[in-house]
């Protein structure tokens, strides 16, 4: 009887480890599909990288195991509630100086702006960011290059 039992216990976590490994597979498989991408922006001086960087992101976190994605989607929802707000006052990212905005922004786009930068640089984005990296270096051996 002890071996039965055994015998199932094994048999379940395997096809846990099964399961998981697929989809970490996949997970893994597109972390390093787009690792070169994701190393350029982040490499360059290109103030508009995480904006540059939303479809690939959207792409790992179709993927993502469900431990991250919800730290996926935040990320996500900060970077596209920033650029929705720097598209709304139709301010370049690349060159736009909260200290010396362009001529016809309003204070409202101003303000807009920089809320949604702040909850981009809040503590809880940056710990969704850690907890994706820490993901992908767990589950893929490979780090994540933001």
């Amino acid at each position: 009887m002890r071996a039965r039992v055994a015998l199932v216990g094994v048999v379940a976590l395997a096809m846990l480890g099964l399961t998981g490994c697929g989809h970490g597979q996949s997970y893994c498989a597109a972390v390093k599909a787009h690792q070169a991408a994701l190393g350029s922006l982040a490499g360059g001086n290109d103030r508009t990288a995480l904006i540059s960087a939303l479809p690939i992101f959207d792409d790992l976190h179709d993927k993502a195991p469900g431990d991250v994605a919800d730290d996926w989607q935040l990320v996500i929802t900060r970077i596209r509630a920033l650029d929705r707000a720097l598209t709304k006052a139709g301010v370049d990212p690349s060159t736009y100086d909260p200290k010396h905005p362009p001529a016809g922004t309003t204070a409202e786009d101003r303000a807009l702006i920089r809320r949604a930068a702040a909850e981009l640089a809040a503590p809880d984005t940056q710990q969704a960011l850690a907890s994706v990296q820490q993901e992908v270096l767990d589950v893929c051996h490979t780090p994540l290059d933001l």
